[in-house]
């Protein structure tokens, strides 16, 4: 799933004019890379399960971190995540949904940043992926 999660990101031309798919990773945004970047985190994952047992089908969450280095490049970053993903079925995806978005910044570091966080509940099935 977080193979296909990203590529969804890398792939698409809106969020590639805003920056460069080495910006767009997992856990943490490495040090001494440039902003605009996206971080992505699963906070939670399950295999749904029957009477029968697994069906197969993974229910998930996905906290999308779209950061920049002022708030209007933050929002232009959060609306090009949000068009790409919000709705999406494909592949592995039965349906990824827009569940949660908050503004906010990250100050204290070398970095002031902008940042909006967006939770995206998945439906997920490898079968399909």
């Amino acid at each position: 799933m977080e193979h296909e999660f990203r590529a969804l990101l890398t792939g698409s031309a809106s969020i590639s004019a805003l920056l460069s798919a080495s910006q767009i990773n997992w856990i943490k945004h490495p040090q001494g890379r440039p902003y605009p970047a996206i971080v992505l985190s699963v906070v939670g994952n399950a295999d749904g399960l029957t009477q029968q047992g697994p069906d197969g089908l993974w229910r998930g969450r996905v906290q999308v971190d779209c950061y920049a280095r002022d708030y209007l490049g933050a929002v232009q970053l959060k609306d090009a995540v949000v068009g790409v993903l919000s709705g999406y079925r494909g592949g592995g995806f039965q349906l990824i949904s827009l569940d949660s978005q908050r503004d906010g910044d990250e100050t204290g570091g070398v970095d002031d940043l902008a940042r909006f966080s967006l939770d995206f509940l998945t439906n997920w099935s490898e079968a399909n992926g």
